[in-house]
């Protein structure tokens, strides 16, 4: 074989920019709240891209545990829609679920031990039979290192460990998506930050979309790509974006809360 088979460069086409992963939620025109009167987030529209650590951030009764709930169909939005890929609208069915959930907490059944807990989706989902179910309890638990702790009680156990049963149990259906609600509550300094890396360790090997709600700066800063900020008193979304970057956002109340200014009595 003769001849120069390199490509002439001109005819090469130039790469494009790399395309935007497709949101895995879209919220669009969404008002949440306890009653038409009791209105805590009006209009709000945001997107969850598939693939990254998502921050529900702000104030207390700003809305960030209403808009969880709204966000997994436990509550229905006063106006808007929301959408997850594949699902369409959050709502309760009688199907197998398409997230998972780790509630605050981690509302864990206090008389059932910590691989009963774990296994309960898979008992209640799946045909599965029960050796391959202790298999996969077994595996979700050497995931959030809690391998020895499958025959204890909740009340046996520490905080950060509840925490870490609680998020075994989300992902005992494999999801792609997963919902964690303030997971570092309550936690010493160290105890957070080390189910922070857990939170972010799962999320990149298992190629998770993770929506966290946090008042945490700690965890904000340490695992979420993006976030918004919702505002109790403009009823909005006050900020959207990487939280490294709004710690320095012009917007005073953004950058407040980053700082952990306190508001004027």
């Amino acid at each position: 074989m003769t001849g120069d088979l390199t490509p002439d460069p001109a005819l090469v086409p130039a790469p494009g920019p790399m395309p935007e992963p497709e949101p895995m939620i879209e919220a669009r025109d969404l008002s949440i709240g306890w009653s038409r009167e009791e209105v805590l987030l009006e209009h709000a529209s945001f997107e969850v891209r598939r693939g990254e650590i998502f921050g529900i951030l702000g104030r207390s009764a700003a809305g960030k545990s209403t808009l969880f709930r709204a966000l997994v169909g436990l509550e229905r939005p006063l106006a808007g829609e929301v959408a997850i890929a594949g699902l369409g609208a959050p709502r309760l069915t009688a199907e197998r679920p398409a997230f998972g959930v780790m509630f605050q907490q981690g509302a864990l059944i206090s008389s059932l031990t910590v691989g009963e807990n774990v296994a309960l989706p898979l008992a209640h989902w799946t045909a599965l039979p029960r050796d391959a179910i202790h298999a996969l309890v077994c595996a979700k638990l050497q995931l959030v290192g809690m391998a020895d702790a499958e025959h204890l009680l909740p009340a046996e156990l520490s905080g950060g460990m509840r925490k870490r049963a609680a998020i075994a149990r989300a992902l005992a259906l494999e999801p792609a998506l997963v919902f964690l609600d303030e997971p570092s509550s309550g936690l010493d300094p160290v105890t957070s930050a080390e189910l922070d890396h857990l939170i972010a360790t799962l999320a990149r090997t298992l190629g998770l979309t993770v929506v966290v709600v946090t008042h945490e700066l700690g965890s904000i800063l340490a695992i979420v790509d993006r976030c918004i900020l919702l505002d109790r008193t403009t009823r909005t979304i006050l900020a959207e974006g990487p939280p490294r970057e709004l710690v320095a956002s012009r917007i005073p109340h953004v950058r407040n809360f980053f700082a952990r200014v306190p508001e004027a009595v």
